[in-house]
């Protein structure tokens, strides 16, 4: 009945566990703790979740749900309208699950990326009850290969009491071979993960694990969703310069050379802007250990600047995912995807040397970095992997415009709101005003660096009467706390960090 499956099920006996969207979801219960693939809106699952949806429309239920990141489809808005999610972890960052966390009516649990499956396989957190994963097929032992993410797959499927497989047919079978599935030992009998190059291979080409957990198969046939960063600007290419010009001054002084070392960079608009930026740079012979390979990525290939990149996940536009996937073969021998727990783990990052490049929503002037909080209160996404990279990288590179919302807010501030990467895990602070290097100095100089290299007026000069109010004060740290959180608090208020004393043709200007 089934035999039309049988390159991508190649199990035999698996092929009469073929079923429906429906079918599958019905062995989900109220109060289950679901595992399912996906990250940065690659690899998701795509059926058996909005089954789950419609389900809970008629017949109430809740559940936790686990992924390795965020997921494409609306899938997140989909199951928060239905009511199906209680807990909601590592990451997200759909618009509708935002705002039912911010009113409190989903538990998000934000953690780094690395640490999810850690806590999982230690019994710290409950344990997986069904997994859900996307596959380009099952193997003939009953192995699962992935398609365009690892994430957290891997471990959710060996540690679930039961699994569901999506086999989507839009994804082609030439997929195989691209992964590297690793999965490191129970503490305390753990050994070093054996990487020692960012293109090193140490695992399978698929997940291993008894055939018997799988409870159903279901097809589908919906490619993932694209990626919405936005264009280059004015101010993500100077950004670019600005890095590309700190690294050619690190190579004159042979701290680096044109190789750089590998290169991490976060999801979205300014980081993949600012790979793109090492396109007209003189570096050569790039390599990437991140986890998302991005437009950037390919257009580096492309190039002849990048030699290999190693990732948890492919996420592209439309135009460049046409284009990748419709030729994979002219990159598979250049590509890895890794488990996030290996892709973002703190010993190979340091090991490896990684330059890590994320994206802050704001930073202030000792350096401490907000990534995920507006306000210091409502919730955007997620730390993401930004914090395993940050502590461990040989340079930590957080970038930013300096001013959001036109000019109504400053991203560079006396004190950020909320903490995600304090102050000794950042080197470097750039935005499209200037860079500063902050290595080797200490608080005070801190601030003198970043308000001169990489504030926009007014806030410039706002910021240097809030220091020299502070220093007045004394202390290793100077503030004035009664009004380290003013700006923030004025911003709630009027809708703007700028004073009503500023005069109305230099706010409209900012």
């Amino acid at each position: 009945m089934h035999d039309e499956y049988q390159d991508r099920i190649r199990h035999p006996l698996l092929r009469a566990r073929v079923t429906s969207a429906a079918a599958a979801a019905a062995l989900i219960e109220d109060g289950m703790t679901i595992g399912m693939s996906g990250f940065t809106r690659a690899g998701d699952a795509k059926a058996v979740p909005l089954a789950l949806a419609e389900r809970a429309r008629h017949t109430p239920l809740q559940v936790t749900l686990m992924t390795g990141a965020s997921l494409g489809g609306d899938v997140d808005k989909i199951l928060t309208q239905a009511g199906v999610l209680a807990r909601r972890m590592p990451f997200q960052s759909d618009p509708t699950l935002r705002a039912a966390i911010n009113r409190g009516e989903v538990m998000f649990i934000d953690q780094h990326l690395s640490e999810t499956v850690e806590l999982l396989r230690t019994g710290q957190i409950a344990p997986v009850d069904v997994a859900i994963i996307e596959a380009i097929a099952i193997t003939d032992s009953g192995a699962i290969i992935p398609t365009t993410s690892v994430g957290n797959s891997a471990s959710f499927a060996i540690l679930a009491k039961k699994v569901i497989v999506e086999i989507n047919l839009a994804h082609s079978l030439a997929l195989e071979g691209l992964h590297d599935i690793f999965i490191p030992k129970h503490r305390p009998q753990r050994e070093p993960i054996p990487l020692m190059t960012a293109s090193d291979r140490i695992g399978t080409t698929a997940i291993m694990i008894d055939p018997e957990k799988i409870a159903a198969i279901v097809i589908t046939e919906k490619g993932d969703s694209c990626s919405t960063n936005l264009p280059a600007d004015a101010d993500t290419a100077a950004i670019a310069a600005h890095l590309v010009a700190f690294f050619e001054r690190e190579v004159a002084l042979g701290r680096l050379t044109e190789r750089l070392m590998p290169i991490q960079a976060g999801i979205g608009t300014i980081a993949n802007a600012v790979m793109a930026g090492f396109i007209d740079s003189p570096f050569a012979h790039l390599t990437m250990y991140s986890e998302v390979l991005q437009d950037s990525t390919f257009d580096l290939f492309d190039a002849g600047k990048l030699d290999f990149a190693s990732g948890s996940s492919i996420t592209l536009s439309a135009q460049k995912g046409a284009q990748v996937f419709g030729d994979i073969a002219r990159y598979k021998d250049r590509l890895v995807l890794r488990p996030q727990e290996v892709s973002n783990h703190p010993e190979v990052v340091r090991r490896l040397g990684i330059i890590a490049i994320n994206t802050a929503l704001e930073v202030d002037i000792y350096g401490n970095v907000n990534s995920t909080h507006v306000g210091g209160t409502h919730i955007m996404n997620g730390i993401g992997g930004s914090g395993d990279f940050a502590r461990n990288a040989y340079l930590a590179v957080f970038a930013t415009k300096s001013v959001a919302k036109g000019g109504l807010v400053s991203s560079i501030v006396p004190m950020v709101a909320h903490v995600d990467h304090d102050e000794h895990d950042v080197d470097i602070i750039v935005t499209e005003i200037g860079l500063a290097d902050l290595r080797a100095l200490a608080p005070r100089e801190r601030a003198a660096v970043i308000i001169e290299n990489c504030v926009a007026e007014p806030y410039r000069q706002m910021l240097r009467d809030y220091v020299a109010a502070a220093n007045l004060r004394g202390g290793h740290t100077p503030h004035v706390l009664e009004e380290a959180l003013s700006w923030h608090a004025r911003y709630g208020a009027t809708g703007s960090m700028l004073p009503l004393s500023i005069p109305g043709e230099i706010a409209a200007a900012a």
